[in-house]
């Protein structure tokens, strides 16, 4: 495997972007999405792990406007100091930046996928309801049936117009994702039914799949969850 850091070029600036390789050929390209506390020791070693199941991965840095940087598991203070100036179209001009850059690699767009985390499964989200790629799998994604703790919308309204397979896995436990708005999705989606997709709820926490917070990681659910994720991809960017 190789790693690297490269600097890519946005609209709004450069934009740091964590990127693993796998030895060998790909089988195809995943951008890896942070949590709300940017891209930590965490989702680097996220980043690892797609390349290590077989896909070209990148971690773009979305705090670039505020310098870069991460934040502390428990630092709220400095977590809304780093998403200054971060809009959803700001999000989607730092996703294009990672298309382009895998493009450049030579990944179809039907051979990128995107996963994310907390703030990161709303971007997943996002994303699979504006631009047209592989494949979407969020986990434990706040603030797209209602508006959550960070400063964006809600995004309820695209379920009908989601254009990426998407899986969405979520935790009962999550005080900041209700089961019930969890199930208002589920239904949203089966109603409109616009492309593939699943929901799948664990029992447990918000940030389950996080090996680096005791508090809140569940083991069992993280490797499920993981072995679900990488096989959608595998499924649909094959």
């Amino acid at each position: 495997m190789q790693t690297a850091d490269h600097t890519l070029t946005t609209a709004d600036g450069p934009m740091r972007c964590y990127e693993a390789v796998p030895d060998g050929t790909a089988k195809g390209a995943v951008i890896v999405v942070m949590e709300a506390f940017g891209v930590n020791d965490h989702i680097e070693d996220v980043t690892r792990r797609a390349a290590a199941a077989g896909y070209h991965a990148v971690a773009p840095d979305f705090f670039h406007r505020a310098g870069g940087g991460v934040a502390a598991y428990d630092d709220f203070g400095t977590v809304m100091s780093l998403f200054a100036g971060v809009t959803d179209d700001g999000i989607l001009v730092d996703v294009d930046a990672a298309l382009d850059h895998l493009r450049g690699a030579g990944w179809a767009d039907d051979k990128i996928g995107i996963t994310g985390f907390c703030f990161g499964g709303r971007v997943t989200f996002l994303v699979a309801a504006r631009r047209s790629i592989g494949a979407a799998v969020t986990f434990y994604g706040g603030g797209i049936v209602k508006p959550g703790g960070l400063p964006f919308p809600a995004l309820i309204d695209e379920a009908k117009s989601l254009r990426v397979p998407w899986l969405g896995l979520f935790g009962d436990q999550d005080k900041g994702i209700p089961v019930e708005d969890v199930e208002l999705l589920r239904a949203e989606l089966d109603a409109a039914n616009p492309v593939p997709h699943e929901i799948v709820r664990y029992d447990a926490d918000h940030g389950f799949h996080c090996d680096d917070r005791p508090a809140v990681y569940d083991a069992a659910a993280a490797a499920d969850g993981w072995s679900r994720a990488i096989a959608w991809f595998d499924t649909h960017l094959a």
